[in-house]
């Protein structure tokens, strides 16, 4: 794997302008390729030595991705995003070569060494104007350069599968031959270089397979398990059950005698930010040992101030917060729902449980430490944040530290968090020799960074046209907030409020109150929307049937209804295009046959956000004897530009099945302060027989693309929950759902 400055020499100084970088010693570092130099921050830098003396650049190299144009005609793509499984290594690279006319079969990726943070559904949607503009670049680039060898216009040239053609002259030439010469040519303004019109796409658009998916099925990618390094050890930690536990004292004795096992040293625990529980490690010539050694320790655990938390108390805790005002709420934005005039009123109470991230690959990292520098193989989302956390448990420059960030086997958000960092090099300070810490599937599921776990009372009044006019949301739970605010300072505010409907209401108010809780928590997949797409959808279901009318035409109604006025937080944006939520509504409605007839213990529900991307979901369940089967679910989605149909249908198609094993099997329960599921023995998730047909429809447009990773999380949960009311007539609101549910 390239480090950067192995791909770009020496050319990462800041003195450096954009044209200078296109011509100069970056070209003769890459072997005489084309290289040109941007950032995925949004723009490209165009940086100059006024500038830089005025203050008003940032110390430090402005790049973070690069193309390389080889002499042998090949590109590559030299990206600082993670790839998780998502197909960003695929769709990145897609855009580029759409632009720059390349030839798809000679594109390879490249992972930076300088890796920025990768999540929130953000990286083609980020990255779409930035990587279609340097593809443009490499293209004007290519045929002015041509156009002066041959002595002709620019405006009579083409370009194709890495070549410059002339049709008047019958010439042509490839991107390779024209490098030596393009790399002494001035380099466009990205402002202003000119995109393709999406009707010319022969890439984007098109379905097309992952390129790492050969490498996947033979065993030739590499993920963080997989690095091996001469000499190189493994490690274990054993950390107290409980949050917040320490060890009182320990015997190594019987666990330095399992054969393999090297040393045994007590790490501290680390606090604010950093979030790890200490312990005892662990260290063999293999993980084996490692674990055997783990095993045999004798240790007293000191169970701190927490050991009492249970799940039971919290709930009875959120129950009592329910019962009263909310610590914050919205009063801007409506009076007291029992103060609005209505013909009917509905109240109902859902709750959700902490969750695990369960990824199929475990945290894992390894970490080299010598001669003052440390170099480390990491799957992570977040390596440049890693890289902080390490050269300060190190005492080194960051410059002094290199991130490899690997293939990883599942991210959703828990590969953002620190701890394994900081654990890794709390040990490499004990090793000579490089060593890999490995956590087990145990580990995993007991010290995770937990979905947060709440509880809502949500109110509704409606009219005697069935139209909803006030709406009341009290969420209480144990908030993002509070785990990772600043110790002294955490208090409630509005981020903390739960999410509102897309639909016109005048009356709204939201309320918020924070419950205490030692379990950590911190992003899971798609973070508040999880819960929040479904309480709230749920709710404008059960609204629908107070109304007596059809859950898909008492949305579409709504959906109608004139926009009423009101301020929108600084961090909302404009307010959605309902005529493109109606348009997937229908369109899904349409493709699962809505008002047809099921038969007996079946019945479809449907579903639709604004979130992330207009979707819509019709789901279908059948329940019998208790027995909740999800037969088939139809989505339409409207995410403007979809670049690879491929990639876009796999994530949100496995953001579903991720969310129905999350609402159907999935809950973390705590007793004693520690968690009580230690692995898929007692933390059931969906298996391949229980998924259902997937139906997936695309509206065609060219808008700029959402994200998709992550939109269907809050949809799925709603549409499945309506459609076993409609197959049963009971509401479920107790996740995971089931049919004996009790909200005692």
């Amino acid at each position: 794997m390239k480090t950067k400055q192995e791909q770009v020499g020496t050319t990462t100084q800041r003195k450096i302008s954009r044209r200078a970088f296109l011509g100069t010693g970056a070209a003769a570092a890459a072997g005489g390729a084309l290289v040109i130099g941007f950032t995925l921050r949004r723009h490209f830098h165009n940086v100059d030595v006024a500038d830089e003396a005025a203050g008003k650049v940032a110390v430090g190299n402005p790049f973070d991705a690069w193309v390389h144009v080889q002499p042998d005609g090949s590109a590559e793509l030299v990206l600082a995003q993670s790839e998780m499984g998502q197909g960003v290594y695929t769709a990145l690279p897609m855009l580029l070569a759409e632009e720059a006319d390349l030839d798809w079969q000679r594109v390879r990726v490249v992972q930076s060494e300088f890796s920025l943070g990768t999540g929130g559904s953000g990286s083609v949607m980020s990255n779409y104007l930035p990587l279609r503009q340097a593809g443009a670049m490499v293209r004007t680039v290519m045929i002015a350069t041509a156009a002066r060898q041959w002595g002709v216009a620019e405006s009579e040239c083409t370009t194709l599968n890495s070549e410059v053609m002339h049709a008047r002259s019958s010439r042509r030439v490839s991107y390779g031959q024209l490098v030596p010469a393009a790399r002494a040519m001035p380099l466009p303004n990205f402002k202003t270089v000119k995109l393709k019109d999406p009707a010319q796409f022969t890439l984007i658009g098109k379905p097309t397979q992952h390129l790492d998916i050969p490498d996947k099925c033979t065993g030739a990618a590499r993920f963080g398990l997989d690095v091996r390094l001469p000499g190189m050890v493994y490690a274990v930690i054993a950390r107290c059950p409980t949050f917040g536990g320490t060890p009182a004292k320990f015997d190594a004795t019987k666990a330095l005698a399992v054969p393999g096992v090297l040393q045994v040293f007590e790490i501290p625990a680390k606090g604010y930010r950093i979030f790890t529980a200490g312990g005892i490690a662990v260290v063999a010539t293999s993980t084996w040992a490692a674990m055997q050694g783990r095993k045999a320790l004798q240790i007293t655990w000191n169970r701190g101030p927490h050991s009492t938390e249970s799940t039971d108390m919290l709930r009875a805790q959120m129950k009592e917060a329910l019962a009263h005002a909310p610590a914050w709420t919205s009063d801007t934005e409506g009076v007291s729902l029992d103060n609005v005039l209505a013909s009917r009123r509905v109240e109902s109470v859902y709750e959700f449980p902490f969750l695990a991230h369960a990824c199929m690959e475990p945290m894992n990292i390894t970490a080299h430490l010598r001669e003052g520098r440390c170099e480390v193989w990491a799957p992570s989302q977040a390596a440049d944040a890693m890289r902080s956390v390490i050269a300060k448990e190190l005492e080194l420059a960051e410059s002094s530290v290199t991130v490899h960030t690997t293939l990883m086997g599942g991210g959703f958000g828990r590969r953002y968090q620190y701890d394994f960092p900081a654990e890794v090099a709390q040990i490499a300070k004990h090793v000579e020799v490089p060593v890999q810490l490995v956590w087990t599937r145990e580990d995993d599921m007991t010290h995770d960074f937990y979905r947060p776990a709440g509880m809502r009372r949500m109110r509704g009044a409606l009219d005697t046209h069935g139209n909803i006019v006030a709406w009341s949301d009290h969420l209480a739970d144990v908030p993002l907030s509070y785990q990772w605010g600043e110790p002294g300072k955490r208090k409630p505010d509005g981020s903390e409020l739960p999410g509102r409907p897309v639909y016109p209401i005048a009356q709204v108010r939201m309320g918020f109150t924070p419950i205490e809780s030692a379990v950590p928590r911190a992003w899971w997949r798609s973070v508040e929307t999880s819960f929040n797409g479904l309480a709230v959808e749920c709710f404008t279901d059960e609204l629908a049937h107070a109304a007596g009318e059809d859950p898909y035409r008492f949305r579409r109604r709504l959906l109608q209804l004139p926009e009423i006025p009101r301020v929108r937080g600084k961090d909302e944006g404009p307010p959605p295009d309902r005529n493109r939520l109606i348009a997937v509504l229908d369109l899904a409605a349409q493709m699962a046959g809505w008002g047809t007839s099921l038969g007996p213990h079946r019945g479809r529900g449907i579903a639709c956000t604004t979130n992330y991307a207009y979707l819509a979901q019709v789901a279908e369940v059948t329940v019998e004897n208790d027995t909740i089967r999800v037969d088939r679910l139809v989505t339409a989605v409207d995410c403007g530009q979809v670049v690879n149909p491929n990639g876009a249908r796999s994530q949100l198609e496995g953001g579903m099945l991720f969310t129905l094993s999350s609402i159907l099997k999935e809950a973390i329960t705590i007793r004693d302060g520690a968690v009580e599921q230690q692995n898929f023995d007692d933390y059931s998730v969906l298996r391949m027989p229980e998924a259902p047909a997937l139906e997936t429809w695309f509206v065609e447009s060219h808008a700029a693309p959402h994200g998709l990773g992550e939109a269907a999380v809050g949809l799925t949960g709603p549409a499945v929950a309506n459609a076993i009311f409609a197959a049963t007539g009971k509401r479920l609101r107790r996740m995971p759902f089931r049919m004996d549910e009790s909200t005692a």
